[in-house]
């Protein structure tokens, strides 16, 4: 907690804020991952969610949160995210993360199985304890559409502290070596500055350049 002491008046600031979130949309641009993806098997959805995941776990101010009235940084997170169950009506898909490449991919592939067949809406934060719930972020993609910008359902807007992230279909390849979307990021603007979100889009394609090079 040493990093967040640095900003803590920066929290105390934006905390009593009716609203205080930064949501900010941005052009991403990454490597053209989606030949390496056919080459090894993989789903490139599951395969950037893995990036993506792992990149905000390696920077602290996306892992601050609000607990029992203090803030505290959470260890790990679910990995979870919105899909289209067969009735065509949005559910949650949650796993456990994990380090290894292949095996995130295989329990992502699972877990968007099992919330595709639910009828009924699954792994929602009630039954989990309050700290668990804390231990989450909110990913949606929306593969049929060029996103612009989003604004996410918040319960209390006063209470929010859970990063949301959105991004559309992979739809502007630069060249044979670039891809770019557009992706938004939320979150409390007590931790998470623009900057910090810079540096999540970097390391989102730092990960993915470093795993196709191996």
């Amino acid at each position: 907690m040493h990093n967040f002491e640095k900003r803590r008046d920066r929290y105390n600031a934006f905390a009593s804020f009716e609203k205080p979130l930064v949501n900010l949309s941005f052009e991403l641009e990454v490597p053209e991952f989606r030949p390496y993806c056919k080459q090894h098997g993989l789903a490139p959805f599951h395969f950037f969610l893995y990036h993506v995941l792992h990149a905000l776990e390696g920077i602290d101010n996306f892992m601050y949160r609000v607990h029992q009235g203090e803030v505290i940084k959470i260890q790990d997170f679910w990995a979870s995210y919105t899909v289209i169950n067969q009735d065509q009506n949005l559910n949650f898909a949650r796993f456990e993360m994990t380090a290894d490449l292949k095996e995130f991919v295989a329990r992502s592939v699972e877990a968007k199985r099992v919330a595709e067949a639910s009828t009924g809406i699954i792994n929602t934060s009630e039954a989990l304890s309050e700290y668990d719930q804390r231990r989450n972020i909110h990913i949606t993609c929306m593969p049929w559409l060029k996103l612009a910008s989003i604004e996410h359902p918040i319960y209390k807007h006063k209470d929010y502290d859970i990063p949301s992230l959105a991004w559309g279909r992979f739809s502007d390849q630069r060249d044979d070596s670039k891809l770019a979307m557009t992706m938004s990021v939320q979150a409390h603007h007590g931790f998470v500055d623009g900057y910090h979100i810079h540096l999540l889009a970097e390391a989102i394609a730092a990960r993915i350049a470093q795993t196709m090079a191996a």
